[in-house]
């Protein structure tokens, strides 16, 4: 084996020539060989689609009871196979995320992750012959939202055009019935307009939220696996079978995408992209919506998704006081289009000192929040109010110990 040099020759329209130097040890069978590694840990996962998708197989599953199974691990396989796939596609049409002064990665990484999510969550639904009206909507508008989403990846998008597509959205999900029934009906057209009201601050909100965590390697998948797997527990406690399984399908594809997103060595593959964060947030909140999560108590059936989205929910409303109070943002065009470092992901990174201490600390504070959400189905009201104010604490808590952490080690903003 001898210590030898390959000069690389790159040739494209915009380099016509550029050599890059490699000194290293190689024999001629090495690079067939890591090429070799890179894919065999494919070969498992794609024999499982087979089996999966065999029709035998989906009908073994629905007779045994144990459908969600099946939705789940179909999810997972076909996101975790596609992942390459459209990690490949991203770098030959340049749809990548390159590094600047905001953002934590060092390397343009491909932005298609997102669609391999969105492929392993809608196939793994057809296949098992999940569909409703209601669902219909929700997949319409994300498949909206996703083709927005890649364009703006590709070529930014203003803030007001997203919101308005995601506006125009959320009103082809309430107009198939899917809306909140916080405001008494007793009330009237109040009833209405206030249930529609809350219906498109809830949905749109989540939406973004759900995109502004798309920060940092494993968070968003992350959030979006957890927060999938607490609204199927609930879901199937409630005997909402149908919504167990959306929501177990889009936690098997976030799971699929995250081997390849939050790594313990070495920086992430692929990202999700607009395109797969604000779709994961659309989704899970309008399955929120969608949901009946308490048979007979309005005030358990509203905090119930309440904790579950806790985290998100709580970085959006902070953030927006702090922008407001500190004059960072004076009016709403300002709101939407203002860009920082300042949620909670940034905000522990600094206290922390480390941005997948940061990622894990989000998810052990979600689990607990989530954990809050099962513990409500048979509670009484008091106790989801109780619930809603510990969450409140908790949070304030954190707030106040991650700005003297920034503060001590002088990162304070």
């Amino acid at each position: 084996m001898k210590n030898t040099m390959f000069v690389k020759i790159l040739v494209s329209e915009k380099n016509p020539i550029s050599f890059v130097i490699d000194h290293k040890k190689e024999t001629p069978g090495d690079s067939t060989k890591r090429t070799d590694r890179s894919w065999a840990h494919l070969v498992p996962v794609l024999l499982l689609n087979c089996a999966l998708l065999m029709p035998q197989t989906c009908d073994f599953f629905a007779s045994s009871g144990w459908r969600w199974i099946h939705v789940m691990l179909l999810s997972f396989s076909l996101s975790y196979s596609l992942n390459p796939l459209f990690a490949n596609l991203a770098r030959k049409y340049n749809l990548l995320d390159r590094p600047d002064g905001r953002k934590p990665h060092q390397e343009a990484t491909p932005l298609l992750g997102g669609a391999a999510v969105f492929i392993g969550f809608l196939t793994a639904l057809t296949i098992n012959g999940i569909f409703s009206l209601e669902l219909g909507a929700i997949m319409v508008a994300a498949i909206m939202l996703f083709g927005i989403g890649v364009v703006d990846d590709f070529k930014d998008i203003p803030a007001s055009i997203k919101l308005i597509a995601q506006f125009i959205c959320t009103l082809l999900v309430m107009g198939s019935g899917i809306m909140l029934r916080v405001v008494p009906h007793e009330f009237g057209i109040i009833a209405l307009a206030g249930n529609a009201l809350l219906t498109v601050v809830w949905i749109i909100g989540i939406t973004n939220a759900m995109n502004f965590f798309d920060g940092m390697d494993g968070l968003a998948a992350g959030l979006g696996a957890m927060i999938s797997f607490f609204l199927g527990v609930v879901a199937f406690q409630t005997d909402q079978a149908f919504l167990g399984w959306i929501a177990v399908a889009m936690m098997g594809s976030c799971l699929g995408f995250l081997p390849f997103n939050f790594r313990v060595k070495g920086n992430a593959r692929i990202f999700l992209g607009d395109a797969g964060s604000t779709v994961i947030g659309f989704i899970l909140a309008c399955v929120a919506v969608y949901g009946d999560w308490a048979e007979s108590d309005p005030v358990v059936a509203l905090v119930s998704p309440l904790l579950i989205f806790w985290v998100i929910i709580f970085d959006m409303v902070h953030i927006t006081i702090d922008r407001i109070l500190t004059g960072k943002v004076l009016n709403f065009r300002q709101w939407i289009e203002y860009v920082g470092k300042d949620h909670l992901h940034h905000r522990l990174d600094c206290a922390l000192g480390g941005k997948k201490k940061s990622v894990i600390f989000i998810y052990l504070l979600t689990f607990c929040l989530g954990t809050s959400a099962i513990v409500l189905r048979n509670a009484r009201p008091i106790d989801a109010v109780l619930l809603i104010i510990q969450a409140a604490i908790v949070v304030i808590l954190i707030t106040i110990l991650e700005r003297r952490g920034r503060f001590f080690n002088g990162t304070l903003q």
